[in-house]
């Protein structure tokens, strides 16, 4: 699955267009490497995303074209969550 469609079906971001934003600025890595909104993402694979002053990193538990929202956040588990500093 797209890395984008993943942010937006589990919730991580809301929407779509703002997924790919985001992947496309660099804020966004797939097991320690810069990716782009194309990257495949798989079961296993680890994100981490850098939302304005915090990162969260969060494991990929399964892929799912669909989720309702109040379920999304079985797709993944939260490894990480810090506040960055500058």
């Amino acid at each position: 699955m797209r890395l984008d469609k993943f942010l937006k079906v589990s919730r991580l971001i809301k929407r779509r267009t703002m997924a790919k934003e985001v992947s496309d600025q660099g804020r966004v890595e797939v097991n320690g490497q810069t990716a782009k909104a194309g990257t495949n993402v798989k079961v296993g694979d680890e994100i981490g995303i850098k939302l304005g002053q915090k990162k969260i990193v969060v494991r990929v538990e399964r892929i799912e074209e669909m989720m309702r929202k109040d379920e999304a956040n079985s797709l993944y588990s939260l490894l990480k969550e810090e506040r960055l500093d500058d």
